[in-house]
């Protein structure tokens, strides 16, 4: 037969009272399906509360705070169910304790103070009013344990654990605070906790170095690293922390260490439209990631640069140094050449490092300076792992000239210049400050070469260049 034990309010002449219930070393044991309804609050102080007798549906409703203290004994069973229903706001504290299923219906809510951490094996229900943790403790679902009812006015702030037994290589695994895991190989008792609408910057959502850039309220964390993984990504629209409209151009973003203040995360994922609340990313196979969040497109680079230099090596050679402070996803550099600051095109290619977390340092040389250009520009085309490219900064080098074996007159000219003294039958070209080509002639036998200018010529430096050897030319 059902059994019903009530504790209900106690009626004065002029408010109603709430009747507490407080257990000092018994044994209150619920069997059979029974119902245990507590109007006020319910303190197991010692002794024991055994929810799980006769293994059926036992029920305990409590309408103030339900505390569980340490050293006190708490057994949930399989199949009970704790259902928090104030009306002023209730606190749970279970001192690590757990339940086979908790229902929140109260719209003031619930919260987990610091340190106290509770276990719900079962459903965690919410039907009314949202559960909040202190930043020290946390609601963990375990052994497969599922939620229901989260939406935008209801779910858990702070921090909701999942524990998972196993995660299957190949196969994806999704956990119930919106956390989906393809591992390459199996994972064992992996557990992810997320933490979400708490409005701080590092706890519950991440920022760039920065600062100007912030992502979602909502930050993902595994017990152990993952590396060669896929992770798909899904939050509320009650945690977009203002990014609502740039959601189309999301990003998944992945940190090895804890957020700190001034540190940047790392892009392990394609743009991509976020507007469904749902992101995917990969951690490559040369990164061991622990924190997860989502963002927008806008964010530093992958790859922090802090040097990059150009220098002549020898009379027809450059060579190109380049440092990075930091590195994530970075599959290659490509040196690019241009003479006219305009149109590059690449020399090499130089592995990037992948992931570091440590300074770096790069060197190519470029053996095979073009012939008649004075100076020379150079940039780097580094390329993600993604296939996402990046341009650096422009730098210049100056090409040493030979020594000068011609003359040219007039000089200052305006028109036409005479130049002699050049091998017989050679070429001989004009380039203006940045490189850029204005005419080519021929040398006759006697190395004689007449330059006509072209008309409307701008005013400026020129070079006179024949093989190794040049000299500036003013034109007025």
């Amino acid at each position: 037969m059902k059994q019903l034990l009530t504790l209900a309010l106690l009626s004065g002449t002029s408010a109603a009272l709430a009747q507490d219930l407080t257990n000092n070393g018994a044994t209150i044991t619920l069997t059979g399906g029974a119902v245990l309804s507590v109007a006020g609050s319910l303190a197991n102080n010692s002794g024991t509360l055994d929810l799980s007798g006769g293994g059926s549906n036992n029920q305990l409703f409590v309408g103030g705070n339900l505390a569980n203290a340490s050293g006190a004994t708490l057994t949930p069973g399989t199949a009970s169910t704790v259902t928090l229903n104030g009306t002023a706001a209730q606190q749970l504290r279970l001192n690590g304790a757990g339940l086979a299923n908790l229902t929140v219906n109260n719209a003031s809510g619930v919260t987990l103070p610091a340190g106290n951490n509770a276990d719900v094996a079962g459903t965690l229900t919410l039907t009314n009013g949202m559960v909040t943790t202190a930043p020290s403790a946390t609601l963990r679902l375990v052994n497969g344990a599922t939620i229901s009812g989260e939406n935008t006015t209801r779910y858990v702030a702070g921090n909701l654990a999942a524990v998972k037994a196993s995660v299957p290589g190949g196969a994806a695994t999704a956990f119930p605070n919106g956390l989906t895991v393809t591992p390459a190989t199996t994972l064992t008792n992996l557990t992810a906790t997320r933490t979400a609408g708490l409005n701080t910057a590092q706890v519950s959502y991440g920022t760039d170095g920065s600062g100007a850039n912030k992502g979602i309220d909502q930050i993902w964390q595994t017990s152990a690293p993952l590396t060669n993984a896929q992770v798909v990504l899904s939050w509320l629209a009650a945690n977009d922390n203002g990014l609502t409209g740039s959601l189309t151009s999301a990003q998944v973003w992945a940190r090895a260490t804890a957020p700190l203040a001034g540190a940047n995360w790392n892009r392990i994922g394609n743009t991509q439209n976020g507007s469904g609340r749902s992101v995917t990313g990969t951690v490559p196979t040369s990164a061991n990631y622990s924190f997860f969040t989502a963002s927008t497109a806008a964010a530093p680079l992958p790859v922090t640069l802090t040097t990059f230099t150009a220098k002549a090596e020898g009379p027809a050679a450059a060579r190109l140094n380049w440092t990075t402070a930091s590195e994530f996803n970075n599959a290659s550099f490509t040196v690019e050449r241009s003479t006219d600051g305009w149109s590059f095109a690449a020399i090499g290619t130089v592995p990037g490092a992948g992931n570091s977390l440590t300074p770096r340092q790069y060197t190519l040389l470029d053996g095979q300076l073009p012939a008649g250009a004075p100076l020379l520009y150079y940039r780097l085309r580094q390329l993600d792992l993604d296939g996402t490219a990046h341009l650096s900064a422009v730098v210049t080098l100056a090409v040493s000239m030979a020594k000068v074996q011609f003359a040219a007159y007039p000089n200052p000219a305006h028109s036409q210049v005479t130049v002699v003294g050049t091998p017989a039958r050679a070429t001989v070209v004009l380039f203006d400050a940045v490189g850029r080509l204005v005419l080519r002639a021929t040398a006759d036998d006697n190395g004689t070469t007449q330059l006509h200018l072209p008309d409307g010529l701008a005013t400026g430096t020129y070079f006179i260049r024949t093989g190794a050897s040049a000299l500036p030319l003013l034109v007025n």
